[in-house]
Protein backbone atom coordinates (compact mmCIF):
# COMPACT_ATOMS: atom_id res chain seq x y z
CA UNK A 1 0.00 0.00 0.00
CA UNK A 2 1.20 3.20 -1.24
CA UNK A 3 2.35 6.30 1.70
CA UNK A 4 -0.50 8.69 1.18
CA UNK A 5 0.70 12.85 -0.26
CA UNK A 6 -0.76 15.73 1.47
CA UNK A 7 -0.64 18.93 0.45
CA UNK A 8 -0.05 20.63 4.02
CA UNK A 9 2.97 21.58 5.45
CA UNK A 10 3.26 20.92 9.39
CA UNK A 11 5.74 22.27 11.43
CA UNK A 12 7.75 18.88 12.58
CA UNK A 13 7.61 20.30 16.30
CA UNK A 14 5.39 21.06 18.93
CA UNK A 15 4.93 24.61 20.06
CA UNK A 16 6.50 24.56 24.25
CA UNK A 17 6.49 27.79 24.91
CA UNK A 18 5.67 30.97 23.51
CA UNK A 19 6.86 34.86 23.06
CA UNK A 20 4.34 37.10 22.78
CA UNK A 21 4.11 39.56 19.26
CA UNK A 22 3.04 43.22 19.51
CA UNK A 23 1.22 44.71 16.56
CA UNK A 24 0.96 48.47 15.59
CA UNK A 25 -0.51 51.39 13.31
CA UNK A 26 1.01 52.09 10.12
CA UNK A 27 1.09 55.82 11.20
CA UNK A 28 3.04 54.50 14.32
CA UNK A 29 5.53 52.31 11.75
CA UNK A 30 5.36 55.24 9.28
CA UNK A 31 7.05 57.19 12.66
CA UNK A 32 8.74 54.92 13.64
CA UNK A 33 11.06 54.59 9.82
CA UNK A 34 11.93 58.08 10.01
CA UNK A 35 13.29 57.99 13.79
CA UNK A 36 15.38 54.89 12.75
CA UNK A 37 16.41 56.69 9.78
CA UNK A 38 15.10 54.95 7.28
CA UNK A 39 16.98 51.90 7.97
CA UNK A 40 15.27 48.64 9.64
CA UNK A 41 18.54 47.77 11.14
CA UNK A 42 17.69 50.86 13.39
CA UNK A 43 14.06 49.82 13.90
CA UNK A 44 13.58 48.70 17.78
CA UNK A 45 12.50 44.49 18.14
CA UNK A 46 9.30 45.55 19.78
CA UNK A 47 8.37 47.46 17.12
CA UNK A 48 8.67 44.79 14.33
CA UNK A 49 5.48 42.33 14.22
CA UNK A 50 7.40 39.55 11.47
CA UNK A 51 11.02 39.56 11.54
CA UNK A 52 12.46 38.91 8.43
CA UNK A 53 15.54 40.57 8.98
CA UNK A 54 18.15 37.59 8.85
CA UNK A 55 18.05 33.80 9.95
CA UNK A 56 20.82 34.38 11.89
CA UNK A 57 20.72 33.60 15.21
CA UNK A 58 17.06 33.83 14.98
CA UNK A 59 15.98 30.58 14.96
CA UNK A 60 13.80 28.91 18.12
CA UNK A 61 16.35 26.30 19.99
CA UNK A 62 14.75 22.72 20.85
CA UNK A 63 14.08 21.24 23.83
CA UNK A 64 17.29 19.40 23.56
CA UNK A 65 19.23 22.34 23.13
CA UNK A 66 17.52 24.02 25.89
CA UNK A 67 18.54 21.01 28.09
CA UNK A 68 22.33 20.98 26.75
CA UNK A 69 22.33 24.28 27.95
CA UNK A 70 22.41 23.16 31.52
CA UNK A 71 25.74 20.86 30.82
CA UNK A 72 27.54 23.79 29.87
CA UNK A 73 31.23 23.56 31.48
CA UNK A 74 32.41 27.42 31.95
CA UNK A 75 35.86 26.22 32.65
CA UNK A 76 38.43 28.90 31.15
CA UNK A 77 40.33 25.94 29.15
CA UNK A 78 40.09 22.63 28.54
CA UNK A 79 36.37 22.69 29.13
CA UNK A 80 34.61 19.31 28.51
CA UNK A 81 32.07 21.31 26.25
CA UNK A 82 34.12 22.13 24.15
CA UNK A 83 35.64 18.70 22.84
CA UNK A 84 31.78 17.96 23.15
CA UNK A 85 31.75 20.45 20.81
CA UNK A 86 34.82 19.65 18.65
CA UNK A 87 33.46 15.89 18.33
CA UNK A 88 30.01 17.33 16.87
CA UNK A 89 31.65 19.18 14.73
CA UNK A 90 34.34 16.75 13.06
CA UNK A 91 31.67 14.04 12.87
CA UNK A 92 30.35 16.10 10.20
CA UNK A 93 33.40 17.85 9.25
CA UNK A 94 36.85 15.96 9.37
CA UNK A 95 38.85 19.07 9.30
CA UNK A 96 42.47 18.36 12.03
CA UNK A 97 41.78 21.79 13.97
CA UNK A 98 38.52 23.30 15.07
CA UNK A 99 38.65 26.54 16.38
CA UNK A 100 35.58 28.47 17.94
CA UNK A 101 34.77 31.51 17.81
CA UNK A 102 31.94 33.93 18.55
CA UNK A 103 30.21 34.63 15.16
CA UNK A 104 30.91 33.49 11.43
CA UNK A 105 32.46 37.03 10.86
CA UNK A 106 35.17 36.67 13.80
CA UNK A 107 36.29 33.05 12.03
CA UNK A 108 36.33 35.55 8.41
CA UNK A 109 38.24 38.60 10.01
CA UNK A 110 40.97 35.50 11.45
CA UNK A 111 41.31 34.03 8.53
CA UNK A 112 41.23 36.88 6.10
CA UNK A 113 43.41 38.35 8.39
CA UNK A 114 46.56 35.95 7.96
CA UNK A 115 45.64 34.60 4.20
CA UNK A 116 44.91 38.24 3.06
CA UNK A 117 46.32 41.83 2.53
CA UNK A 118 47.43 44.37 -0.47
CA UNK A 119 47.61 42.93 -3.58
CA UNK A 120 45.95 39.83 -2.93
CA UNK A 121 42.45 38.52 -4.48
CA UNK A 122 40.43 36.30 -3.37
CA UNK A 123 37.84 34.69 -5.49
CA UNK A 124 34.52 33.63 -4.52
CA UNK A 125 31.21 32.52 -6.58
CA UNK A 126 29.61 35.32 -4.24
CA UNK A 127 30.96 36.80 -1.33
CA UNK A 128 28.65 37.91 1.68
CA UNK A 129 29.09 41.74 3.29
CA UNK A 130 31.06 40.38 6.04
CA UNK A 131 32.96 38.39 4.00
CA UNK A 132 33.50 40.91 1.43
CA UNK A 133 34.26 43.32 4.39
CA UNK A 134 36.72 41.26 6.03
CA UNK A 135 38.78 40.71 2.89
CA UNK A 136 38.76 44.41 1.75
CA UNK A 137 39.59 45.46 5.53
CA UNK A 138 43.01 43.46 4.78
CA UNK A 139 44.03 45.52 1.73
CA UNK A 140 42.99 42.45 -0.61
CA UNK A 141 40.13 42.22 -3.58
CA UNK A 142 37.22 40.13 -3.37
CA UNK A 143 36.08 38.67 -7.21
CA UNK A 144 32.86 37.37 -7.31
CA UNK A 145 32.88 34.59 -10.00
CA UNK A 146 29.72 33.48 -9.74
CA UNK A 147 27.77 31.71 -12.97
CA UNK A 148 26.15 33.61 -16.08
CA UNK A 149 23.45 32.70 -15.35
CA UNK A 150 22.86 34.12 -12.07
CA UNK A 151 22.46 37.21 -12.92
CA UNK A 152 18.57 36.26 -14.50
CA UNK A 153 16.62 36.28 -11.82
CA UNK A 154 13.98 34.41 -13.53
CA UNK A 155 16.78 31.53 -14.86
CA UNK A 156 15.49 28.21 -13.41
CA UNK A 157 18.49 26.15 -12.18
CA UNK A 158 18.98 23.66 -9.91
CA UNK A 159 22.52 24.76 -9.03
CA UNK A 160 22.08 28.45 -9.59
CA UNK A 161 25.03 29.44 -7.04
CA UNK A 162 27.82 27.53 -8.90
CA UNK A 163 31.15 28.55 -9.18
CA UNK A 164 32.17 29.60 -12.72
CA UNK A 165 34.68 27.11 -13.89
CA UNK A 166 35.98 29.12 -17.02
CA UNK A 167 36.23 32.36 -14.82
CA UNK A 168 38.19 31.00 -12.24
CA UNK A 169 40.23 28.72 -14.55
CA UNK A 170 41.46 32.43 -16.07
CA UNK A 171 42.27 33.79 -12.86
CA UNK A 172 44.24 31.49 -11.85
CA UNK A 173 45.82 31.38 -14.84
CA UNK A 174 46.77 34.53 -14.70
CA UNK A 175 47.40 35.75 -10.83
CA UNK A 176 47.91 32.83 -9.24
CA UNK A 177 50.60 34.18 -7.36
CA UNK A 178 47.81 36.72 -6.05
CA UNK A 179 45.47 34.38 -4.98
CA UNK A 180 45.95 32.65 -1.02
CA UNK A 181 42.60 30.49 -1.19
CA UNK A 182 39.82 29.70 -3.61
CA UNK A 183 36.20 30.44 -1.49
CA UNK A 184 32.89 29.01 -1.80
CA UNK A 185 29.72 30.31 0.05
CA UNK A 186 27.00 27.32 0.24
CA UNK A 187 24.36 28.14 0.03
CA UNK A 188 25.01 31.33 -1.76
CA UNK A 189 23.35 33.69 0.02
CA UNK A 190 23.93 36.89 -2.00
CA UNK A 191 22.73 35.24 -5.25
CA UNK A 192 19.31 34.06 -3.15
CA UNK A 193 20.02 31.46 -1.32
CA UNK A 194 21.11 29.18 -4.46
CA UNK A 195 22.67 25.86 -3.66
CA UNK A 196 26.33 24.87 -5.34
CA UNK A 197 26.43 21.28 -6.97
CA UNK A 198 28.52 18.47 -5.76
CA UNK A 199 30.06 18.67 -9.29
CA UNK A 200 30.74 21.75 -9.40
CA UNK A 201 32.71 21.55 -6.24
CA UNK A 202 34.14 18.32 -7.22
CA UNK A 203 35.62 21.37 -10.77
CA UNK A 204 36.29 23.43 -8.23
CA UNK A 205 38.75 21.77 -6.57
CA UNK A 206 40.74 19.80 -9.33
CA UNK A 207 41.53 23.30 -10.25
CA UNK A 208 42.86 24.47 -6.73
CA UNK A 209 44.80 21.66 -7.27
CA UNK A 210 46.25 22.46 -10.45
CA UNK A 211 47.28 25.33 -9.28
CA UNK A 212 48.20 24.38 -6.06
CA UNK A 213 45.59 26.58 -3.80
CA UNK A 214 43.49 25.64 -0.85
CA UNK A 215 39.76 25.78 -1.21
CA UNK A 216 37.70 27.41 1.61
CA UNK A 217 34.35 26.65 2.29
CA UNK A 218 32.15 29.19 3.70
CA UNK A 219 30.07 26.42 5.21
CA UNK A 220 27.02 28.40 7.13
CA UNK A 221 23.65 26.64 5.43
CA UNK A 222 25.62 23.81 4.65
CA UNK A 223 22.68 21.18 5.67
CA UNK A 224 20.35 23.23 3.21
CA UNK A 225 22.76 22.83 0.15
CA UNK A 226 23.08 19.24 1.14
CA UNK A 227 19.18 18.94 0.79
CA UNK A 228 19.38 20.43 -2.23
CA UNK A 229 22.49 18.14 -4.24
CA UNK A 230 19.97 15.14 -2.47
CA UNK A 231 16.94 16.64 -4.15
CA UNK A 232 18.33 18.08 -7.44
CA UNK A 233 21.50 16.14 -8.23
CA UNK A 234 21.81 13.20 -10.53
CA UNK A 235 22.59 10.07 -8.57
CA UNK A 236 22.27 11.94 -5.31
CA UNK A 237 19.01 11.42 -4.28
CA UNK A 238 19.43 7.85 -2.34
CA UNK A 239 22.33 9.81 -0.15
CA UNK A 240 22.48 10.93 3.71
CA UNK A 241 22.54 14.58 4.14
CA UNK A 242 24.73 14.14 6.85
CA UNK A 243 27.04 11.67 3.89
CA UNK A 244 27.03 14.53 1.44
CA UNK A 245 28.15 16.74 3.74
CA UNK A 246 30.92 14.97 4.59
CA UNK A 247 31.83 14.85 1.33
CA UNK A 248 31.67 18.48 0.85
CA UNK A 249 34.26 18.68 3.79
CA UNK A 250 36.15 16.25 2.37
CA UNK A 251 36.95 18.48 -0.95
CA UNK A 252 37.74 21.35 1.28
CA UNK A 253 40.75 22.32 3.31
CA UNK A 254 39.18 24.29 5.69
CA UNK A 255 36.11 26.38 6.23
CA UNK A 256 34.52 29.44 8.10
CA UNK A 257 31.24 28.77 9.84
CA UNK A 258 27.95 30.85 10.83
CA UNK A 259 26.51 28.44 14.06
CA UNK A 260 23.57 31.05 13.71
CA UNK A 261 22.00 29.91 11.03
CA UNK A 262 21.88 25.73 9.98
CA UNK A 263 23.08 24.76 13.42
CA UNK A 264 20.57 26.54 14.72
CA UNK A 265 22.47 28.67 18.02
CA UNK A 266 21.57 31.80 19.25
CA UNK A 267 25.49 32.71 18.93
CA UNK A 268 28.50 30.92 17.71
CA UNK A 269 30.65 30.16 14.72
CA UNK A 270 34.55 28.31 14.08
CA UNK A 271 37.23 28.21 11.74
CA UNK A 272 38.45 24.69 10.67
CA UNK A 273 41.02 23.91 9.19
CA UNK A 274 43.96 21.15 8.39
CA UNK A 275 46.77 22.94 7.97
CA UNK A 276 49.19 23.26 11.28
CA UNK A 277 51.01 26.41 11.06
CA UNK A 278 48.04 28.22 9.80
CA UNK A 279 46.06 26.98 12.18
CA UNK A 280 48.45 27.97 14.98
CA UNK A 281 48.69 31.48 13.17
CA UNK A 282 44.79 31.79 13.25
CA UNK A 283 44.75 30.68 17.10
CA UNK A 284 47.27 33.67 18.30
CA UNK A 285 44.78 36.09 16.76
CA UNK A 286 41.52 34.32 18.46
CA UNK A 287 43.70 34.88 21.57
CA UNK A 288 44.35 38.36 21.14
CA UNK A 289 40.63 38.89 20.40
CA UNK A 290 38.06 35.94 21.01
CA UNK A 291 39.53 34.23 23.87
CA UNK A 292 41.45 30.94 25.07
CA UNK A 293 40.68 27.98 22.01
CA UNK A 294 38.54 26.26 23.81
CA UNK A 295 35.77 28.72 24.03
CA UNK A 296 36.81 31.29 21.61
CA UNK A 297 34.10 34.04 22.80
CA UNK A 298 31.57 31.41 23.51
CA UNK A 299 30.62 30.24 26.76
CA UNK A 300 30.29 26.43 27.41
CA UNK A 301 26.79 26.57 27.46
CA UNK A 302 26.60 27.87 23.86
CA UNK A 303 29.28 25.00 22.69
CA UNK A 304 26.72 22.49 23.92
CA UNK A 305 23.82 23.52 22.78
CA UNK A 306 25.56 24.01 19.17
CA UNK A 307 26.54 20.35 19.35
CA UNK A 308 23.08 18.96 19.89
CA UNK A 309 22.34 21.51 16.82
CA UNK A 310 24.29 20.32 14.84
CA UNK A 311 22.59 16.94 14.68
CA UNK A 312 18.97 18.62 14.53
CA UNK A 313 20.46 20.45 11.25
CA UNK A 314 21.41 17.44 9.34
CA UNK A 315 17.52 15.50 10.14
CA UNK A 316 15.98 14.87 6.83
CA UNK A 317 12.09 15.15 8.33
CA UNK A 318 13.69 19.09 9.70
CA UNK A 319 15.16 20.05 6.17
CA UNK A 320 12.19 19.00 4.18
CA UNK A 321 9.84 20.65 6.10
CA UNK A 322 12.29 23.57 6.12
CA UNK A 323 13.09 23.67 2.29
CA UNK A 324 9.19 23.00 1.86
CA UNK A 325 7.82 25.54 3.61
CA UNK A 326 10.12 28.68 2.35
CA UNK A 327 8.95 27.52 -1.05
CA UNK A 328 5.69 27.92 0.20
CA UNK A 329 6.02 31.82 0.40
CA UNK A 330 8.22 31.54 -2.92
CA UNK A 331 5.03 30.12 -4.29
CA UNK A 332 2.71 32.60 -3.49
CA UNK A 333 4.27 35.44 -4.19
CA UNK A 334 4.68 34.18 -7.73
CA UNK A 335 1.64 33.65 -7.92
CA UNK A 336 0.41 36.53 -7.20
CA UNK A 337 3.17 38.81 -9.81
CA UNK A 338 5.58 39.09 -7.41
CA UNK A 339 8.61 39.18 -9.23
CA UNK A 340 10.57 36.85 -7.74
CA UNK A 341 14.05 35.25 -7.52
CA UNK A 342 13.61 31.85 -9.35
CA UNK A 343 14.05 29.02 -7.82
CA UNK A 344 13.41 29.61 -4.40
CA UNK A 345 16.14 29.35 -2.02
CA UNK A 346 16.59 27.21 1.04
CA UNK A 347 16.52 29.91 3.92
CA UNK A 348 15.02 32.97 2.39
CA UNK A 349 13.10 34.84 -0.29
CA UNK A 350 14.13 36.96 -2.14
CA UNK A 351 12.09 39.88 -4.28
CA UNK A 352 13.22 41.19 -7.52
CA UNK A 353 12.89 45.00 -6.22
CA UNK A 354 14.67 46.38 -9.75
CA UNK A 355 11.78 44.54 -11.48
CA UNK A 356 8.83 45.64 -9.23
CA UNK A 357 10.11 49.45 -8.66
CA UNK A 358 11.47 49.88 -12.42
CA UNK A 359 10.11 53.12 -11.79
CA UNK A 360 13.54 53.75 -9.37
CA UNK A 361 17.18 54.01 -10.56
CA UNK A 362 19.43 51.44 -8.94
CA UNK A 363 21.40 54.52 -7.31
CA UNK A 364 18.15 55.58 -5.65
CA UNK A 365 18.13 52.14 -3.73
CA UNK A 366 14.79 50.08 -5.07
CA UNK A 367 15.20 47.54 -2.62
CA UNK A 368 15.38 49.62 0.24
CA UNK A 369 12.05 51.39 -1.02
CA UNK A 370 10.30 47.74 -1.15
CA UNK A 371 11.95 46.96 2.22
CA UNK A 372 10.56 50.14 3.96
CA UNK A 373 7.34 49.76 1.99
CA UNK A 374 6.72 46.39 3.91
CA UNK A 375 7.49 47.43 7.01
CA UNK A 376 5.06 50.40 7.12
CA UNK A 377 2.89 48.26 5.73
CA UNK A 378 2.04 45.24 7.83
CA UNK A 379 5.40 45.20 10.05
CA UNK A 380 7.28 43.03 8.50
CA UNK A 381 11.02 43.51 8.13
CA UNK A 382 13.10 42.35 5.38
CA UNK A 383 16.56 42.77 4.51
CA UNK A 384 17.57 44.98 1.12
CA UNK A 385 20.53 42.70 -0.56
CA UNK A 386 21.38 45.31 -3.37
CA UNK A 387 22.89 48.64 -4.16
CA UNK A 388 22.97 49.79 -0.56
CA UNK A 389 24.39 47.20 0.61
CA UNK A 390 27.07 46.06 -2.00
CA UNK A 391 26.39 49.42 -4.33
CA UNK A 392 30.02 51.69 -2.88
CA UNK A 393 33.23 50.37 -4.16
CA UNK A 394 36.60 50.22 -2.16
CA UNK A 395 38.12 53.33 -3.85
CA UNK A 396 34.55 55.15 -2.64
CA UNK A 397 32.93 55.57 -5.87
CA UNK A 398 29.09 53.91 -6.17
CA UNK A 399 27.70 51.97 -9.03
CA UNK A 400 24.34 49.87 -9.01
CA UNK A 401 24.74 46.40 -7.71
CA UNK A 402 24.11 43.15 -10.02
CA UNK A 403 20.50 42.91 -8.31
CA UNK A 404 18.21 44.83 -6.08
CA UNK A 405 16.94 42.47 -4.26
CA UNK A 406 15.03 42.25 -0.89
CA UNK A 407 15.20 38.79 1.31
CA UNK A 408 12.69 37.38 2.96
CA UNK A 409 15.17 35.26 5.51
CA UNK A 410 13.14 32.93 7.39
CA UNK A 411 14.27 32.16 10.87
CA UNK A 412 14.52 28.24 11.60
CA UNK A 413 11.30 26.47 13.49
CA UNK A 414 10.21 30.13 14.77
CA UNK A 415 7.23 31.12 12.65
CA UNK A 416 3.97 28.84 11.42
CA UNK A 417 2.41 29.25 8.42
CA UNK A 418 -0.13 31.32 9.22
CA UNK A 419 2.40 33.74 10.19
CA UNK A 420 4.15 33.06 6.27
CA UNK A 421 0.25 33.86 4.97
CA UNK A 422 0.14 37.00 6.61
CA UNK A 423 4.03 37.70 5.21
CA UNK A 424 2.23 37.09 1.97
CA UNK A 425 -0.60 38.83 2.16
CA UNK A 426 1.48 42.26 3.00
CA UNK A 427 3.45 41.98 0.13
CA UNK A 428 0.51 41.94 -2.34
CA UNK A 429 -0.68 44.72 -0.80
CA UNK A 430 2.40 46.93 -1.00
CA UNK A 431 2.84 45.08 -4.52
CA UNK A 432 -0.97 46.91 -5.30
CA UNK A 433 1.18 49.92 -4.42
CA UNK A 434 4.52 49.69 -5.83
CA UNK A 435 4.24 52.20 -8.66
CA UNK A 436 3.63 55.24 -5.70
CA UNK A 437 6.79 54.37 -3.65
CA UNK A 438 9.64 56.62 -3.34
CA UNK A 439 13.53 56.03 -3.88
CA UNK A 440 16.03 56.82 -1.30
CA UNK A 441 19.26 58.67 -0.68
CA UNK A 442 21.79 57.87 1.73
CA UNK A 443 22.42 61.34 3.72
CA UNK A 444 25.00 60.02 6.21
CA UNK A 445 27.30 56.35 5.76
CA UNK A 446 30.34 54.80 8.01
CA UNK A 447 33.44 53.98 5.81
CA UNK A 448 32.51 49.81 6.11
CA UNK A 449 29.38 47.73 5.46
CA UNK A 450 27.04 50.84 5.48
CA UNK A 451 23.78 49.10 5.29
CA UNK A 452 23.77 48.61 9.20
CA UNK A 453 23.73 52.27 10.22
CA UNK A 454 22.94 54.63 7.32
CA UNK A 455 21.10 57.41 7.18
CA UNK A 456 18.49 57.50 4.68
CA UNK A 457 15.58 59.78 3.43
CA UNK A 458 13.06 59.78 0.68
CA UNK A 459 13.57 61.46 -2.11
CA UNK A 460 10.66 63.59 -3.68
CA UNK A 461 8.15 61.45 -5.87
Amino acid sequence: MSEPEFRTIFEPFRIHSVEPMRSTTRQYRRQALSTAGYNLFQVDAQDVLIDLLTDSGTGAMSRDQWAALQHGDESYAGSPSFYLFRDAVQSLFPFTHVIPTHQGRAAERILFSVIGGPGKIIPNNTHFDTTRANIEFTGATAIDLVIPEASDPQADLPFKGNMDLEALDSLLATRADDVPAVVVTITNNSGGGQPVSLANLRAVRRLCDAYGKPLFIDACRFAENAWFIREREEGQNSRSVTDIVREIASLADGMTMSAKKDPMGNIGGWLALNDDDLAQRCRDLLILTEGFPTYGGLAGRDLEALAQGLSEAVDHTYLHYRIRSTAYVGDALRDAGIPVLSPTGGHAVYIDARAMLPHIDPLAYPGQSLALALYEMGGVRTCEIGTAMFGRQPDGSERPAALDLVRLAIPRRTYTQSHMDYVIEVCRKVAAEASELPGYRITREPATLRHFTAVFEPLPR
